[in-house]
């Protein structure tokens, strides 16, 4: 198992209603894991979110929280619901109804990685998918569960920013008749998981950031979006996917020499998507 489920930054003062979480970010692969998959260790890193929690790690220095994943996306999503389980990788799971994630190997226990290319020799059993689930992705949705809750009780509705990044050629489709590839993809399941003044706020910031922004295509979000987005109830959830081209060398899996000049622009857009809803400053918890 990962050291870690999660790992949790606070500010020194909650002053935002804001909660950034990267889901797909983990990178402790245990040697466990690696022995039981086909895979070298740099394509099993190809469906991680790499450096995604670096590029979003200052939040906390503008009043809000950023949960972070420890496990690998490769040993569990995150952005899946934790009944989304693979019969054609699990042992003993009937198949229940079409779930197209599930039937392309990408539910909650992934049975491949990017382009499709499988990860373990053979099957795992019910009892190894259970305990990925009891350890790591319940204690990671219900420290994001408290964190929304808090956001909620302390400034009446709580906004959640789910970080992500999106391989280069994920975009391909998504061009038509010459027009610009866009760089940021907002996803706020077509309207239903946020309300529309803060996709418009969110998609204004990185606009003025100088990034061409799209919504919903080819991304309009998953588990997380359509889980905790309750604008209705005052809690909205909007996702970020970021083009991986932009600051990193996507075969190589590492930053590209000017991912510090990257990031800070990226700081410039943090600092105003944690100001949403210009909350005020309350005291947190020490936890």
């Amino acid at each position: 198992m990962p050291r870690f489920a999660y790992h949790l930054h606070l500010p020194d003062k909650l002053r935002s209603r804001v909660v950034f979480a990267s889901p797909h970010s983990g990178r402790d692969y245990p040697e466990s894991f690696l022995a039981t998959t086909i895979l070298d260790e740099r394509t099993i890193r190809s469906s991680e979110d790499a450096y995604v929690d670096k590029l979003f790690d200052c939040a906390p220095q503008h009043g809000a929280p950023l949960l972070r994943a420890g496990a690998p996306r490769a040993y569990l999503d995150l952005n899946r619901s934790c009944d989304e389980l693979d019969p054609a990788l699990i042992v003993g799971v009937r198949k229940a109804g079409h779930n197209p994630r599930v039937a392309s190997g990408l539910g909650v226990v992934p049975r491949v990685v990017a382009q499709g290319r499988a990860i373990y020799r053979g099957k795992l059993t019910r009892a190894q998918a259970d305990a990925r689930i009891a350890r790591i992705w319940r204690p990671y949705h219900q420290k994001l569960a408290e964190l929304l809750d808090r956001a909620r009780s302390s400034f009446g509705e709580a906004i959640l920013i789910d970080c992500h990044s999106m391989p280069h050629e994920a975009l391909e489709t998504t061009i038509r008749n010459g027009a610009a590839r866009p760089e940021i993809v907002i996803g706020d399941r077509f309207g239903a998981s946020a309300s529309s003044d803060y996709v418009e706020q969110v998609e204004a910031a990185f606009a003025a950031a100088g990034f061409r922004v799209a919504r919903n295509a080819p991304f309009a979000g998953a588990y997380t979006t359509q889980h905790y987005g309750r604008p209705s109830r005052g809690q909205h959830a909007i996702q970020i996917e970021i083009d991986r081209a932009l600051y990193m060398d996507e075969v190589a899996i590492s930053p590209r020499a000017d991912f510090g000049a990257f990031r800070e622009v990226l700081a410039g857009v943090v600092a105003e998507l944690a100001g949403l809803g210009d909350a005020g400053e309350v005291r947190l918890a020490a936890e």
